[in-house]
């Protein structure tokens, strides 16, 4: 060995008279640093909502003549939560909100769970298939709208190829069908959103362990047994994951279904995001306006908490 003596970090602090930091200095002095960027963190995410819990439960509007400070002088007692509970049009939009998400997400999930079983294996072209189907998911909504609303026009593609395989001239008037134009904006989402659901399963199916497959097939499984009992309960948190985050996004659904029939025919498609829009932009009752957001929030947050105790739960049994 070497005659110069290797000195450990303490040593060298001793060295030159420092004291070495505790791990509970180093804490402090750690906190200490980051503690503006969190009072930031915290006043960006806590003032907005904060300032719509307080605007909820007053009357005030930009028309009201009143700065938002002073918007307590039309304090109304709650009053926009109880109107909240008997506006018929609120739970009308909230119902079609709700048939959207109860099609769509099951139909994006099962679509991209057998996408993502096919894409698991290797084929030829794999490469090109896969980009192709990524596609729809790059597109912006408004313009995934637009293109959709012109597929649906009565001289539009759509109607073209149902002549095609009728026979028969087909003029649909599907945007301005009540049920119809609902039809479309469901088909409109599936199409972008299957890729999005398709991404987040594959990348749980190439996860599963192979050694187990090839043990359940070498006893004899099927390939639906083995998806059953091997791979559907190793994709379990994968799953939750993926159906939270379409629920949540769904709920949310605007920009396309916006372009397409701006709500209408009438209010047939207007969902939760499309009511709070009008009441924002044309009826200018923003207390109204906060106090939905805020249930709506609230319903949202109740679905997440949800979804992560499933998803914890699922990580236990799975550990």
């Amino acid at each position: 060995m070497s005659a110069v003596t290797v000195m450990t970090s303490k040593d060298e602090m001793k060295a030159v008279g420092a004291k070495p930091v505790s791990r509970d200095e180093g804490a402090r002095l750690g906190f200490r640093l980051t503690l503006p960027a969190q009072i930031l963190v915290l006043f960006i995410s806590a003032f907005p909502l904060l300032m719509q819990l307080y605007i909820s439960v007053t009357d005030w509007s930009p028309l009201s003549g009143t700065g938002w400070w002073n918007a307590w002088s039309m304090w109304n007692s709650f009053a926009n939560y109880t109107d909240l509970a008997v506006d018929a049009r609120f739970w009308s939009a909230l119902k079609r909100t709700a048939i959207v998400m109860i099609v769509c997400v099951p139909a994006e999930f099962l679509l991209g769970l057998a996408l993502a079983t096919l894409f698991a294996d290797d084929f030829p072209g794999k490469r090109v298939f896969y980009s192709i189907l990524l596609m729809p998911m790059m597109v912006v909504p408004a313009v995934a709208g637009y293109m959709f609303f012109m597929l649906f026009q009565s001289g539009g593609p759509v109607n073209d190829i149902l002549s095609s395989l009728t026979g028969s001239p087909v003029t649909i008037a599907w945007l301005s069908d009540p049920t119809l134009a609902l039809i479309a904006v469901m088909v409109a989402d599936i199409w972008q959103w299957t890729p999005l659901m398709f991404l987040i399963l594959l990348a749980g199916l190439v996860g599963v362990p192979e050694d187990q497959i090839k043990a359940a097939t070498l006893l004899g499984a099927n390939p639906w047994q083995r998806f059953v009992t091997i791979v559907l309960p190793k994709m379990k948190t994968i799953i939750i994951i993926a159906l939270a985050i379409r629920v949540i996004e769904n709920f949310k659904i605007f920009d396309t279904l916006y372009i397409m029939t701006g709500g209408g025919p009438g209010v047939a498609t207007e969902t939760i995001s499309v009511y709070i829009y009008k009441l924002t932009t044309q009826d200018l009752i923003w207390g109204y306006v906060a106090a939905i957001a805020l249930a709506i929030l609230v319903v949202l947050s109740i679905v997440a908490v949800f979804a992560m105790k499933r998803m914890a739960r699922a990580c236990e049994v799975a550990a």
